[in-house]
């Protein structure tokens, strides 16, 4: 078996069915990468780069596909070495390794169909026979009993655990909503938490996002996080996810120092270089690294297995479509310290038609995907149903450039 060809596939669809998220995205981007090969088999994969910036993937993929055209996936790190050499001064880190995260995950799905293998058996193995999973939810919806149908809705979907974002999203009344003073912010998301304790009860696995490396209101300092977190230890998280900026390795750090609350992050984090310095500094308790973007599934496992020596867990990240959703879970199924995965919940066609029944859950746990490799289709009837719509990956919304949907 031969590559012949690497392809992008560039589409837009509905971001989700579910009502609450749809508040605050209703459509979606992403990238898709083909492997074509001399044999009727493709190797597929994703790149949340696309979900952000789409228009970029194509050149990059160009650039790199050179090294891969007659080659096999005999040695799918070798071919991963070659082309992070060639883009090494600018591809360390950001786009370029993400976007290389997307290529990879192609020849790890190709490599798995032509043995006829899950690609976490390729990984290192299976080590769970179930994971449980939570439904992240974005924003906190408001008013509380907006909320309330939130959690009902995603408890009525199976999931015994929610992911909510700090601060609240009302769009009938102020829209994205946040206290300024440090003291505001811990009353509001306490008085959030014993709302959601008293709906939901002790057995349901809850946890906040901070969104501070992509915060639609004001980020947070050190001194806020720590207010914030010592109002919310009372509530039994499962953790707080992004409570600092990435810019703040050292303020991490110290929070993970001032509370008993699990802090998660590292969605934002790309290569295991960049990786080793937050867990060199014992920044997270819980790792969150994105099998769609750190820069490879290979990159992932280490990743994992750096947290894993220090003594953390992994959770992880995936809000890309169908692609990035199931090469994180083959990761998560490979690694001996994942806590849990994150799901998208009432997904729309990005996912449903791509991950098909390779997604199973029951009674809020994720099974082993079955099928070889990833178990992703990328059919010309997807690709003809949603048409790629230029300008429509999510951004920060600053003046002179407003996201409207």
């Amino acid at each position: 078996m031969k590559i012949i060809d690497v392809r992008t596939v560039l589409l837009t669809g509905p971001c989700t069915n579910d009502p609450f998220l749809s508040e605050a995205r209703k459509r979606r981007s992403a990238a898709f990468i083909e492997i074509i090969t001399d044999t009727e088999l493709v190797g597929i994969g994703e790149t949340y780069i696309g979900y952000f910036i789409p228009e970029s993937v194509p050149g990059i993929v160009d650039f790199f596909k050179p090294i891969l055209l007659g080659q096999s996936v005999d040695n799918i790190s070798e071919l991963w070495r070659r082309m992070y050499h060639a883009g090494n001064f600018w591809c360390r880190v950001g786009m370029g390794i993400s976007v290389l995260n997307g290529i990879e995950a192609a020849l790890w799905d190709l490599k798995g169909k032509m043995s006829g293998l899950p690609v976490y058996e390729l990984l290192g193995g299976r080590k769970y026979d179930r994971l449980p999973a939570y439904a992240t939810g974005g924003p906190s919806n408001y008013p509380l009993g907006k909320l309330a149908a939130k959690l009902d809705h995603y408890l009525s979907l199976g999931f015994k655990g929610v992911k909510l974002g700090a601060g609240s999203l009302d769009v009938a009344g102020e829209g994205w909503y946040m206290p300024q003073s440090k003291m505001a912010i811990a009353e509001f998301e306490a008085a959030k938490l014993a709302f959601i304790r008293s709906h939901v009860g002790k057995d349901i696995h809850i946890m906040i996002d901070g969104h501070m490396g992509n915060s639609p209101t004001n980020t947070w300092d050190l001194d806020t996080a720590t207010a914030v977190m010592k109002a919310l230890e009372p509530y039994d998280l499962l953790f707080f996810e992004e409570p600092l900026h990435y810019t703040d390795a050292e303020g991490y750090a110290e929070l993970c120092r001032r509370t008993t609350i699990p802090i998660a992050g590292g969605e934002c984090l790309t290569g295991s270089g960049e990786w080793k310095m937050f867990t060199d500094l014992s920044c997270f308790d819980v790792g969150q690294p994105d099998a769609a973007f750190t820069g490879g599934l290979g990159e992932f496992i280490k990743v994992a297995a750096m947290l894993e020596a220090n003594g953390k867990q992994i959770a992880t990240h995936a809000w890309g479509a169908g692609g990035c959703l199931m090469q994180n879970i083959h990761c998560g199924f490979a690694c001996g310290n994942t806590l849990i995965l994150e799901i998208p919940p009432d997904y729309a066609g990005l996912h449903s038609e791509i991950v098909r029944d390779s997604f199973r859950m029951v009674n809020g746990e994720v099974l082993p995907p079955e099928l070889p490799g990833l178990g992703i289709v990328l059919s010309d009837k997807i690709k003809n149903k949603y048409p790629f719509v230029p300008g429509s990956g999510e951004f920060n919304s600053v003046p002179g450039k407003i996201l409207t949907d």
